[in-house]
């Protein structure tokens, strides 16, 4: 995996130059007002503090539950062990990451997006936890299988699946009745609905049948694995033949007819956010995750919508599995991080953040009255046929050439096989990379 480590190295000293000429980003914010957000772990008259990194927004109920109940709890279980929660910007959190593990400053403990897991394992920064701790198999046997899928790479596990979730479609009710158009099942019906819903409204407004607020593999995957088509090979070694393939080529165009239809919008500047969007009646469907029900009931509560699985096409209904797993750095105070990691995926910590709309991976918490009284029924449902992005430490490379190459189709630059051609190309060479 030289080669890969070599993008790696450019990669870091990109960031850290852009850090350096931008103040290094935003500010992290603390999330306990005495805290020292850069401290490392350390013991002061046999007090241990771990810095626990995340990316809760600090105004989010998650945020409040982790420092209100959570740490008080663990703190109270665990006299010695003080817990140091910083917040920060989801993207910023990832940057910070790798400019952290360039000047050795990197917390004991993180919650990552479970797609960042396989790049920061390729820094050789993140202890596999199923050689050093002797308890691990216990712990891992209570999580559900599927998200502790997105911590393993190779032969080793780097991380703990802290909570999963899945897209599924929204729609408005009233809308669809009006038009006398059924709930989409297929990819064929779901493209002549969006078409249909699309036009204006009464008030002369442009409406949409569908809104996606981005074009990468979050946003696309859902498409292309439902249609037929793939990233790369299930071995995740090649990626010409499948990127490209018809049946990849074909979501990408249907997207792109959509678009140029004037029935789908959502990524571009200036564009109406998707919660506004739909609780305004301005996009008719949607493709999203359990956070949405609680942005709905706090923005637009007498907004009637209903949820059902993502329309199926050749290869099924295939949605994309995402999550974030917690995970520790090799200069950790490791016995206290994987006490605090240990109780964060414990029965009891999952259904206080099942509260705040997070899908526990916890078997246990999983059959609590918390949660099947939430709005999770759906979701776990679709999580039993979704998949993960490709687990490969050059995936966010990978994903943002993927965003490049499909909005150069919906601008016209390009046929969706052209840009798709070219994406298997750089595709196959940076995955050639990662075994030589």
């Amino acid at each position: 995996m030289k080669g890969c480590k070599k993008i790696l190295a450019i990669l870091l000293t990109t960031v850290t130059c852009l850090a350096a000429m931008t103040g290094c980003g935003k500010s992290p914010v603390k999330s306990e007002t005495d805290s020292k957000s850069r401290e490392t772990a350390k013991e002061n008259g046999g007090e241990v503090t771990i810095n626990f990194w995340h990316h809760y927004s600090a105004q989010s109920a998650e945020n409040d539950t982790l420092t209100k109940v959570l740490i008080p709890k663990f703190e109270e279980e665990n006299p010695g062990i003080k817990v140091n929660a910083v917040s920060h910007e989801w993207a910023d959190l990832h940057e910070k990451l790798l400019i952290s593990a360039q000047s050795d400053t990197l917390p004991d403990v993180a919650r990552l997006d479970s797609a960042w897991v396989p790049e920061l394992q390729e820094m050789g920064i993140l202890v596999p936890l199923d050689e050093e701790m002797s308890d691990f198999g216990e712990v891992a046997d209570g999580l559900l299988e599927s998200a502790m899928s997105t911590a393993v790479i190779g032969k080793h596990t780097y991380g703990l699946a802290l909570n999963t979730n899945t897209k599924i479609l929204f729609y408005n009710v009233q809308a669809l009745k009006d038009a006398g158009i059924e709930v989409p099942k297929t990819m064929d019906e779901f493209v002549k609905a969006v078409k249909e819903l699309s036009g204006t409204n009464s008030a002369g407004q442009q409406i949409w049948g569908y809104d996606e607020p981005g074009l990468a593999g979050w946003n696309l995957c859902p498409f292309i694995w439902s249609m037929g088509g793939s990233i790369t090979n299930e071995e995740e070694t090649q990626a010409s033949g499948y990127i490209n393939s018809p049946e990849t080529v074909k979501a990408i165009e249907t997207l792109q007819e959509l678009y140029q239809d004037g029935a789908i919008t959502g990524w571009n500047s200036g564009d109406i956010p998707m919660t506004d969007g739909f609780g305004t009646g301005r996009y008719m469907m949607l493709l999203e995750g359990p956070w949405k029900i609680s942005e709905m009931e706090g923005a637009y509560p007498d907004f009637e919508y209903a949820t059902a699985e993502v329309p199926a096409g050749k290869g099924g209904s295939i949605s994309v599995l995402g999550g974030e797993d917690i995970a520790m750095f090799n200069s950790a105070h490791k016995e206290a991080a994987w006490k605090f990691m240990k109780f964060m995926t414990s029965e009891y910590a999952q259904e206080e953040m099942a509260k705040c709309d997070q899908i526990p991976v916890n078997k246990e918490a999983l059959e609590s009255d918390t949660v099947k009284q939430a709005n999770f029924a759906p979701f776990l449902d679709a999580i039993t046929t979704a998949k993960s992005r490709p687990t490969v430490s050059c995936w966010s490379e990978m994903d943002n050439e993927l965003s490049v190459a499909v909005t150069s189709v919906m601008n016209g630059e390009k046929t969706a096989q052209e840009a798709m051609d070219e994406l298997a190309e750089k595709y196959d060479e940076m995955l050639s990379l990662l075994y030589k």
